[in-house]
């Protein structure tokens, strides 16, 4: 089967690619260029400084709302764009509920740059992106973009693996009402309401969303218990467009993300360890009910487009956002001192003394405790444009500000009389100032040939103070200076063909949890992107659209996972010298008939440390040249979609992810094995309902055939230097994340 697939796969994007670029049309004719004096909208204004446009020599794929919709049933974003190029989803709970996340050319989600109307939305210390925080974000997506490599300048963190540049709705035209409705496989239910006024009085209008998710998970007890609203005001005239956003989400998650060993994974792959009570001999009695995850989040952003004159336009965004929760645990005295050989039990971890109970003097105890988190982050950014019939020139300033909290609390404990109510065991706290200024120009030197050239500048500078939870004092005073240019060549042949090279460096500074490894040096990356994109039809009025990219990505000091987690799920990096990423990717479509086309997506890639060193059985070895961590060779789709007529369709996916190493030494323990899964969607727009101006069913067969697979895991080794005196022995572990076997999904829209 799968060899067979490879042959479909490959033999459909040799003939085309990405029929889901529909705002990127390639230029058809070199003797014909569009006026680029006129007036642009001001939506269109809006995310000039972060999108790029079809000409620009920068690798990407654009979606728009509409090809979101027939996968948009409650699963997180990643799960909406996992079939493009270099995509991998993963999902903690199993289904695309809960905690998610995305990985890019092999990439972590920390080194993918999202942006939600320009604003960054990584975490500015943690540099993660956490899906979860926005439930049903994809229902306030009007486009997105997915650049990868280096990209364009976005303000932020420099782009290691990609940039996800997301644009939410604009205002409606027409006053409307939507509900959505949906559920399907474990017990998971989408419901929302989304309204827009339409044009008031003066210019003004409104609109917003209200959305409510639950889903037990495919993991046992992997529950999520999700909310979010979205409330956006509008006021545009001729010259002006200002935009005032209100944005947030709830989640209270019961936790899935310790992962399950190989034993557990051929006689249980649903099993959840998270919250194990036991008794003294070791006999588990049940699991804590409120092992969860509880944070919320809430957004507010201030965007002003101003059209200045035929040539120059400029706009001023304002953010303001403000997160705070906790993550509840139970710590089990049996567990955390006979398996983990761990201190979390004991008094002393919580600064108390020893008990004495029925005349044994008590160290250790069975104990509830949380663990907070409480952050603001502020931003602000600026850019000016100019806009000739041969020339257009960005400029900008971007600064933010971030204060994060971190505290733990001890709530409960069997035995502790001395403790306080809610006493807290540790607190510390960041602080991550970042100012950068770019300026970057598209050149039109005549009719076919265009220059790009792209400068950031970016000082960043992060201080830390108190403890961590591990109990270990951080004191952090590091600043940070980058120069990031960016160069390219566009040469358009006319017919709807277009060549691009480009050359692009980043660096990017440590994270919080990096500093806490002892890990101070930033990372560096050069990218060389060779591109082709082309559009047209045959004799026969076939339709297609492809682009094929070459890439080769040199890092320096790139902080690679180990395959190791810390304690609360988080991946752990460490510093790999040389390493670099080298690929080729092919992305889509052919409209064969009316009723019949294909989309594709190749990633093939290679991904290598070079003179890796690493101790094993106790002496440092180095191994010379070995895979990255997590970065799959190959990934593949396909999708048959068949439209038998207007208002239905039909749609048929195949994915193949490939062999993947959990470890940088190519362990073979750590291998993660390479899955093929098949999805279905199918959808129908009713086109006289007796109900509302619209109505729509949507379904969607995900895992079709059951595959049993895993999309992520962790990799771990300690040094045995007991069991043989004298002798040191490496031992490898290995920790697995399954996902659904056959789940679906199915929703109903109405439109009023």
């Amino acid at each position: 089967m799968k060899p067979l697939f490879l042959i479909f796969a490959v033999g459909s994007l040799c003939g085309s690619l990405s029929a889901q670029e529909p705002q990127s049309e390639v230029p058809q004719s070199s003797n014909s260029t569009q006026d680029s004096t006129q007036v642009q909208t001001l939506s269109e204004v809006l995310l000039k400084a972060t999108k790029a446009k079809v000409q620009d020599p920068i690798t990407q794929t654009n979606l728009k709302a509409q090809d979101l919709a027939p996968l948009n049933l409650g699963q997180d974003l990643p799960y909406l764009i996992q079939n493009l190029p270099g995509v991998v989803a993963t999902s903690d709970a199993g289904a695309g509920v809960g905690y998610t996340g995305l990985r890019v050319r092999g990439s972590d989600a920390t080194r993918v740059n999202v942006s939600i109307n320009g604003i960054p939305y990584n975490d500015a210390e943690s540099q993660g992106v956490f899906w979860v925080n926005l439930p049903d974000l994809g229902s306030s997506v009007e486009d997105l973009q997915l650049q990868r490599g280096v990209g364009s300048t976005a303000f932020g963190p420099g782009a290691f693996g990609a940039s996800l540049n997301l644009s939410t709705y604009k205002a409606q035209q027409e006053p409307s009402l939507q509900i959505q409705s949906s559920g399907g496989s474990f017990n998971t239910q989408r419901h929302n309401l989304k309204f827009a006024s339409g044009p008031l009085a003066d210019g003004f209008s409104f609109s917003g969303r209200l959305s409510k998710i639950d889903s037990d998970g495919y993991i046992e007890r992997a529950s999520s218990d999700l909310a979010a609203y979205w409330l956006q005001g509008d006021y545009a005239s001729e010259r002006t467009k200002i935009s005032l956003i209100g944005f947030g989400g709830r989640e209270v998650t019961y936790q899935s993300w310790y992962g399950i060993d190989q034993a557990t994974l051929d006689q249980n792959r649903r099993y959840n360890p998270a919250g194990a009570q036991f008794d003294d001999q070791g006999n588990l009695e049940g699991f804590y009910d409120q092992q969860v995850d509880n944070y919320k989040q809430d957004h507010v952003q201030l965007l002003w487009s101003q059209d200045l004159s035929p040539q120059w336009d400029s706009q001023v965004s304002l953010n303001y956002t403000h997160g705070r929760g906790f993550f509840e645990e139970y710590i089990d005295s049996w567990y955390s001192q006979s398996v983990l050989f761990s201190s979390d039990a004991d008094l002393a971890t919580y600064g108390l003394d020893p008990v004495v109970v029925d005349g044994q003097n008590v160290t250790a105890t069975d104990l509830m405790r949380r663990r907070w988190l409480n952050n603001n982050f502020y931003a602000f950014n600026t850019h000016l444009t100019y806009k000739a019939s041969d020339l257009e020139w960005t400029s900008g300033v971007y600064t933010s500000y971030y204060g994060g909290d971190h505290f733990g609390e001890l709530i409960w404990a069997r035995y502790a009389p001395e403790a306080n109510p809610r006493q807290r065991y540790y607190s510390g706290n960041g602080d991550k100032n970042e100012t950068s200024v770019f300026s970057k120009v598209n050149w039109s030197l005549d009719a076919d040939w265009s220059i790009y050239a792209d400068l950031q500048q970016r000082w960043i500078s992060y201080r830390t103070s108190g403890i961590t939870a591990d109990l270990v004092p951080l004191n952090v005073r590091e600043a940070y200076g980058f120069f990031n240019p960016k160069f390219g060549v566009t040469r358009n042949f006319g017919k709807g063909q277009l060549l691009y090279a480009s050359f692009g460096r980043s660096h990017r500074e440590p994270r919080r949890s990096d500093f806490e490894q002892g890990v101070f040096t930033p990372e560096r990356l050069d990218d060389i992107e060779l591109g082709w994109r082309a559009q047209g039809s045959t004799a026969k009025g076939q339709r297609y659209k492809y682009s094929l990219v070459g890439y080769y990505m040199n890092y320096q000091d790139q902080l690679v996972l180990t395959g190791a987690i810390d304690n609360s799920g988080a991946p752990i990096r460490a510093t790999s010298g040389r390493s670099y990423r080298a690929g080729l990717e092919l992305e889509g479509s052919w409209q064969f008939t009316k009723q019949w086309s294909l989309q594709s997506a190749l990633a093939l890639s290679q991904n290598k440390n070079l003179d890796f060193v690493s101790s094993i059985d106790g002496v440092l070895q180095n191994l010379g040249t070995t895979d990255i961590s997590f970065a799959p060779s190959i990934i593949t789709s396909a999708s048959v979609v068949y439209t038998p007529f207007e208002g239905a369709r039909f749609a048929w996916t195949t994915r193949h992810v490939g062999d993947q190493f959990m470890s940088n030494t190519q362990s073979p323990v750590s291998l993660l094995p390479a899955y093929t899964v098949h999805d279905f969607t199918a959808s129908y727009a009713w086109p006289n309902p007796v109900i509302g101006k619209t109505m729509s069913f949507e379904i969607l067969a995900n895992n079709l055939f059951s595959s049993a697979f895993s999309s992520n895991g962790y990799y771990y080794t300690y040094d045995d230097d007991f069991s043989v005196p004298g002798t040191i022995t490496t031992i490898e572990g290995t920790g697995y994340y399954p996902q659904a076997l056959l789940n679906i999904l199915a929703g109903i829209t109405l439109g009023f």
